[in-house]
């Protein structure tokens, strides 16, 4: 997440930065874990993934798999890679769905060729930008990192990058890194004119190039300002999406919702949607 003031990747490497106590906070702060479980939907979202088909995902900068949770409830089955162990520890006390496994992105995606069916990653990549060693050398490691994320993904399938560039210099460095690697797309920005709730989605394709998604603005949703809470207990996952429940009326609307804004045919909602068939004899 972005932080006030200083911004996290000026204070050292991200294996000391995200310690244990920096990891507890996305076990027990409401406020982020309702943002970060909204950044992977809206990811998720842009992947345009085949409706009502489990696919095999990689979530780079898991952390503690709050964006894997997310897409364990939409079905999906995923690997995450962090470089935090304080991080996966949190995310291996909270049992999540997905396979986890320690590592640096700047040093490539240690998978087979085509081994996923697209990728999503919340606040990691701005992370590459920065030299914590003098043999850290931004441009080069961005490039190991899109070549080998090319690499791995089916041909055709996407990557969905949410990230916090620093300025236009840092987005432009990241941009010229991934096309190099093979990829086209753009960047999504939603709520361009909010400081608050401006996100940055870069959207790479590793096919011929498709439609780029337009951003969120004002007035496809409200935005809740909402002040920071900490509990004393960890904050289930279905507390965090506001209690819908799979397969409910609000789950499928939701979903319905999504499927529109994607440019998809959508049935029109009647008085029956979502609504349970008796089972047959």
């Amino acid at each position: 997440m972005a932080c006030r003031g200083r911004r996290p990747e000026h204070s050292g490497p991200p294996e000391l930065f995200y310690d244990k106590n920096e990891a507890r906070k996305y076990v027990r702060n409401s406020r982020m874990i309702d943002v970060q479980t909204k950044m992977a939907g809206r990811a998720l979202e842009l992947l345009h993934l085949p409706e009502d088909q489990p696919c095999y995902l990689l979530d780079i900068g898991c952390g503690s798999g709050l964006s894997g949770d997310y897409l364990s409830d939409e079905g999906h089955y995923w690997v995450g890679i962090d470089i935090s162990p304080a991080m996966l520890d949190a995310a291996l006390d909270r049992d999540t769905g997905g396979d986890l496994l320690l590592g640096d992105m700047g040093q490539g995606i240690p998978f087979k060729p085509g081994s996923f069916d697209g990728c999503i990653s919340i606040s990691a990549v701005q992370w590459l930008c920065n030299a914590n060693k003098k043999s850290d050398i931004p441009a080069k490691r961005l490039y190991c990192f899109f070549s080998s994320l090319y690499s791995v993904l089916v041909r055709g399938a996407r990557a969905v990058l949410q990230l916090y560039p620093e300025n236009s210099e840092q987005l432009e460095l990241i941009t010229t890194q991934a096309t190099r690697a093979g990829f086209t797309g753009g960047v999504v920005v939603d709520y361009p004119n909010s400081a608050k709730a401006k996100k940055f989605y870069l959207c790479l394709f590793s096919g011929p190039s498709a439609f780029l998604p337009k951003g969120l603005t004002e007035g496809n949703e409200e935005e809740e300002a909402r002040e920071s809470t900490f509990t004393a207990e960890r904050v289930p996952f279905r507390t965090a999406r506001r209690g819908v429940v799979r397969k409910s009326r609000e789950w499928v609307l939701e979903k319905k919702e999504r499927r529109r804004r994607q440019g998809k045919e959508v049935r029109p909602d009647t008085q029956y949607t979502g609504r349970k068939r008796k089972p047959r004899f």
